[in-house]
């Protein structure tokens, strides 16, 4: 079935899941190494970078630069699922401090996302039929 005549049924659970959950899309697509793979990456640079106290992102608006910055940091940060809603819920709220372990410990937090949006992507090709 090509991509274009998959019913949103079919892949819309599993990318909402994908997001949620890293790995959790590839989990019901019978992948389960690849989710475990992708699980773990995604944790590790999570905790990762809150151990190095990064900063969570908060939309943020003024000029355009400040406006890119500070929005697409949290649509990564959010694109994390469920451990960004853990972190949050659990009160972690690390100020924006100056030094480089902070700063990447941020980037580490943000690069936990990105990965999840990724294996997302993925998850949904897979689901589709555009990859095997």
């Amino acid at each position: 079935m090509s991509a274009s005549k998959t019913p949103i049924a079919v892949w819309l659970p599993i990318v909402a899941l994908a997001w949620l959950i890293p790995g959790g899309g590839h989990f019901l697509l019978q992948r389960k190494t690849r989710a475990a793979l992708l699980f773990g990456c995604c944790l590790l640079a999570l905790l990762v970078g809150l151990m190095m106290r990064g900063a969570l992102f908060s939309p943020q608006t003024g000029d355009l630069f400040t406006t890119l910055i500070y929005c697409g940091g949290f649509v990564a940060n959010i694109c994390a699922g469920i451990l960004y809603l853990f972190t949050v819920w659990m009160g972690y709220a690390q100020p924006d401090v100056a030094g480089h372990v902070h700063d990447y410990g941020t980037k580490f937090l943000v690069g936990a996302g990105l990965m999840n949006l990724l294996a997302m992507v993925d998850a949904f090709e897979i689901a589709t039929g555009r990859k095997s």
